[in-house]
């Protein structure tokens, strides 16, 4: 599985690089404080969801600590999406919050 570190997508999205990051955390969590600009889909609902997602586009999977994003990103992976799994989620994250 691959994998990116709060830091790295801190500092590309500081950059001005546009991220595609996805939030599965549920909605309590996400309202209690998100990265900016993210897409919010929970673990749960991310296998009804795909349709609204692009095959040809990287996405960074999010949660609190790395292991619900770990799991949607290898269920991802599985369907032929490019997706990679920020180690450490939300807790390591020392970034922008909104």
């Amino acid at each position: 599985m691959k994998e990116i570190t709060p830091q790295d997508v801190q500092s590309r999205l500081e950059n001005g690089e546009k991220l595609n990051l996805i939030d599965v955390r549920e909605v309590d969590e996400v309202q209690a404080g998100h990265i900016p600009g993210i897409t919010h889909i929970p673990l749960g609902l991310l296998e009804f969801r795909t349709n609204e997602l692009d095959k040809n586009i990287p996405y960074i999977m999010v949660c609190r600590s790395g292991g619900r994003s770990g799991k949607a990103t290898e269920f991802l992976q599985s369907q032929g999406f490019d997706a990679t799994n920020m180690s450490g989620g939300m807790i390591a994250w020392e970034g922008e919050v909104e």
